[in-house]
């Protein structure tokens, strides 16, 4: 199990092996299961209150929102570090026990976002209405398939295949978590296996998916409902520094779209990234590795100065903004 990650795997197209298509389960299974994780969220008004529940809404939401960050995103979407396989699969077990489907699913979408952004064929529709690319795409029938040939290099692992179009069972895995460790008293005598399931896993799933849907929403809004540009991009990308706290460094978003591929979002020292500072402690451990720098060329073009030095250095850099698929 000592295998490192896709992306240090190479092929020449002439072994480049097809994965095909992953069909989605219907429609209506996917509304109806995000009717039933709101209808759930909604629960915790009714139920007593006890700071303990807090305490355990506030890790469940931090974890899962770190999976969705450095696992969906930095990692399967974009490459931006490396890792054992076993790593691997449990940051694809974290980011799906969200509920965001499969993360061969959220990496394809989100790689052709980057292609297309803002132009006609940018599935999460950030030149539609604020309403479909909040969520509208995300139940859009022509985006629920996976085309596991648009990201071959993680297509090529069968667990994550399989969890790709079984992600509901880290979903139930989470729910059946928090239910069974309330039940049990593990959190205390004030917290019985529902008010664990509801504050533990509802709650910071509906909470999860609306953070990480504003990115797409609120983050293409061109400051309309607030944020400010620091590169002036090909699409209407802003940078939030509070959604940037809510989903550990993913809102610096004009940042994001000015080099995708690097572990770091927040580049001025005021800009947070946990995500990042999270990246770099397990690096330290040996669990991650090869953490991809932000080219120096981009804080020159930003005037910060790059990290370690005390000054913008004078330099020219080829910098491709695009992805190494």
């Amino acid at each position: 199990m000592g295998l490192s990650d896709g992306a240090s795997s190479t092929s020449t197209a002439s072994t480049k092996p097809r994965y095909g298509v992953q069909h989605s389960e219907p429609l209506w299974w996917i509304k109806t299961r995000l009717l039933i994780v709101h209808a759930g969220a909604l629960g915790a008004l009714f139920l007593p209150f006890d700071w303990a529940l807090f305490w355990i809404f506030l890790v469940s939401f931090t974890v899962r929102m770190w999976a969705v960050e450095a696992g969906y995103h930095r990692y399967f979407s974009h490459r931006a570090f490396k890792t054992s396989r076993i790593f691997q699969i449990i940051l694809a077990i974290l980011a799906c026990s969200t509920g965001q489907r499969g993360v061969i699913w959220w990496a394809a979408y989100h790689r052709k976002h980057h292609q297309k952004s803002e132009q006609e064929d940018d599935p999460y529709g950030a030149n539609r209405t604020f309403l479909y690319a909040h969520m509208g795409w995300y139940l859009d029938p022509n985006n629920l398939d996976t085309d596991l040939d648009q990201v071959p290099d993680f297509a090529r692992f069968k667990e994550l295949r399989f969890l790709n179009q079984k992600y509901y069972l880290a979903v139930i895995g989470m729910a059946l978590l928090m239910y069974v460790a309330g039940a049990m008293g593990w959190f205390g005598e004030n917290v019985n296996g529902l008010s664990s399931l509801v504050w533990g896993f509802f709650l910071p799933t509906a909470l999860i998916l609306h953070t990480t849907s504003a990115i797409n929403s609120v983050g293409h809004a061109c400051m309309k409902l607030g944020g400010y540009r620091r590169f002036n991009t090909d699409d209407g990308s802003v940078n939030s520094f509070w959604l940037s706290l809510l989903t550990m460094g993913g809102g610096y978003h004009n940042n994001h779209h000015r080099y995708g591929a690097g572990a770091r979002a927040g580049l001025a020292w005021w800009e947070i990234d946990p995500t990042y500072y999270i990246l770099r402690f397990l690096n330290l451990l040996g669990v991650v590795w090869d953490l991809r720098p932000v080219p120096q060329q981009v804080y020159v073009d930003a005037g910060i100065a790059p990290p370690n030095t005390g000054s913008v250095p004078s330099m020219e850099l080829n910098d491709d903004n695009s992805l190494n698929q």
